[in-house]
Parts: structure tokens; sequence; C-alpha cells
């Protein structure tokens, strides 16, 4: 998920990318943009949006990683959401994931790699294989792997300031605006250098139970104001919102607003089709869309040969997303339907970064 940052001359030397790569859970990105985890490791890239279903809460584990990661960076947290007691949220969200269990993982991960290569190609490798444990150590510096089932420590609540606001009694978006701009303002960047990035988190933005949630016009221009306030401080925005409650114009406005478009969607249970057409469909337990990835400072487009992943919890435990492959067919080994973009994880079958 992406920062921006001030454009420079084409002839000005970027003395801030130095430093701001030092900067934990920041890393530095093409055309002077600057890279938060969402806490996934397969993705990652800042104003993203993720249209719910109305079938099961997969934006939930979404949300939670996103907000999981910020916390354990020591990133300040702003959390909006329709619910009485938006803080006891905090309690349900993912611990990371203990070096034993990384271990572990990475032990299969190696196994499997070394089972496609051949003995005699890897007998020449021998002792000069590179090491790559400091290439990990830095990934891991970006992006942790959470444990669903353990709930995170709470002395990470405690080691920063983190803002939780309801807005089920709120009239109108007014408040909510005047936190988000007290946060923003926190984090602004006015010399090109990216010291501590923010993270706003605002759960379901039109949920029935709110007052506002049929003032469409209102929601509009306060996504309009966010985007803006966002560009130009240090701090990513994730909203979850549900489609099916708005109207279809003002669903393509949302949808135009965001820089990066993300949709969800349960798999039916015991679907015996969808089970024949795809590879490890039992251990699916939803699609996640890809409709917009953001490219800021740029006019190149971004285009990803997939943009349709499923959604897995390996051991029940950890998240992982992984391009969608067609069963086999007649004997044969099957085939993807798309390969992913840019590498950045640690998945069995390539990687999102955003």
């Amino acid at each position: 998920m992406a920062t921006t940052k001030p454009r420079l001359s084409s002839f000005s030397r970027n003395l801030s990318a130095v430093s701001s790569s030092q900067t934990p859970g920041v890393k530095c990105g093409p055309n002077g943009t600057m890279f938060v985890s969402s806490g996934i490791a397969d993705l990652d890239r800042s104003l993203v949006m993720v249209m719910e279903d109305a079938e099961a809460p997969h934006h939930m584990l979404l949300l939670r990683n996103f907000m999981s990661q910020g916390l354990v960076h020591g990133q300040p947290l702003l959390y909006a959401s329709p619910s009485k007691d938006p803080r006891g949220f905090l309690g349900t969200l993912p611990s990371p994931a203990s070096l034993k269990h990384d271990k572990s993982r990475d032990r299969e991960s190696e196994q499997e790699k070394g089972l496609r290569i051949a003995w005699q190609y890897k007998k020449y490798m021998g002792e000069n294989q590179p090491n790559f444990d400091s290439h990990r150590d830095n990934k891991q510096d970006y992006c942790n792997e959470f444990d669903l089932r353990k709930p995170l420590e709470r002395h990470y609540f405690t080691r920063q300031r983190v803002n939780c606001v309801g807005i089920q009694d709120s009239k109108n978006l007014a408040a909510l605006q005047e936190h988000c701009a007290s946060f923003l303002a926190q984090h602004q960047r006015n010399d090109g250098s990216c010291a501590l990035a923010g993270r706003i988190a605002i759960q379901s933005l039109c949920a029935p139970q709110c007052e506002h949630s049929n003032m469409d016009w209102e929601m509009l221009s306060f996504i309009k104001s966010l985007k803006g306030m966002v560009r130009s401080s240090n701090a990513v925005v994730v909203i979850t919102f549900p489609p099916s409650l708005l109207s279809l114009s003002s669903t393509k406005r949302w949808q135009h607003m965001a820089d990066t478009l993300l949709s969800v969607a349960a798999i039916p249970d015991e679907d015996k089709e969808l089970a024949k057409l795809l590879s490890g469909y039992q251990d699916m337990v939803g699609l996640l869309n890809v409709h917009k990835v953001a490219r800021l400072n740029t006019q190149v487009p971004f285009i990803l040969e997939a943009t349709t992943f499923s959604i897995k919890l390996q051991k029940r435990r950890f998240l992982v997303l992984e391009c969608l492959n067609q069963a086999p067919v007649d004997g044969s080994s099957g085939s993807s339907y798309g390969t992913s973009g840019s590498c950045s994880g640690s998945s069995k079958a390539g990687t999102l970064d955003f």
C-alpha cells in the first residue's frame, strides 16, 4: 500500500531515499513512492477500498492484518467502526507468528523447492548456494505473518497512540472527518522525508445502523476530502463498504475514488461444479478480486496478469492468497489461470506487491 512523496525535479538528487528506507515498516518504491505492508505478504500498495460480501465477512481478515501490521511496526492507528464498542475490536487482532512457526514454514518451502530441482543440478550447487537469510529478515521487517488463532499482545496497544472512533450514533460524517484531519495533520510530509507512517482503518462506512448511510453525496464528499488529505501525508487508508447498500451510480463513484480497489466473495459450500474446475477447492474460504491497483507519480498503468485470487487459511492459522489453478484434466498437471504480480511474499503460488 503506497503513500506519495512530493515530486522533485528530474535533475534533483533524492537525499531522503536512503534514510526513509530505514524507517520500520516502510520501504522505497519507484517514482518516489513509499510502501507500507498490508500485513499480508501476498497483498501489498493510498486509499484502498474493499467491497464487502454480505455472505461472509472476509473483509475483516484483511482489515485485521492491516491493523496488526501497523501496531507491530509502532505506527499510529485510527480505527473507525459502526459498532458500539470499537475498542473491543482490538482484542480480535492477530498476533505475529512465532519464530518457531516461521522456521517450520521456511523448511517446508525449501523442501518443496528442492523437489523442483533435479538432483544432478543440486549436486553441483553444493555449498555455493546463496544465503537468503538476510533477505528473509528484511522481508519480515516489512511484512509479518500473523497467527489468526493467537490474539495480539496488549503491549502493542500501549506502545503508541491508538484512537478508536464509533460512527454508529453520528448524525453525519463531520466528526469522523475531524478525527481523520487531526490524525493526518500529525503525519504531514513537508520535506519529502518519510518519518513514520500512520494508518486509518474504516469499517463498513455505509453500514445501515449509521444515520449517514442514506447520505450518498455526503459520504462521497468525505471520501474525496480524505483522499486529498492522504496525498499530503505519510499515511494510508483502508475503507471497507457493502456495495449492496448503495445505488449503482454511488457504487461506481466510490470505485472511481479508490486508488486500489478490491472485492471479496464467499465460496458456496460443496459446489461440485466449482470443485471440478479449481484445484485446492477444499482449502479455499473465499475469493479476492483486484479491480484497480494504485499507480502514483506515474502515468504508466499497472496491469496484473491475474486479478482473481483464492483466500486460504494455511494450517487454519495463516492467511494466504494464491492464484486460481485449473484442476487437472485427463491426468495433466493443471495450469494456472494467471501468474501473479511482482514477488514480495512467501506463498507458494506467487504474490502481489501493490
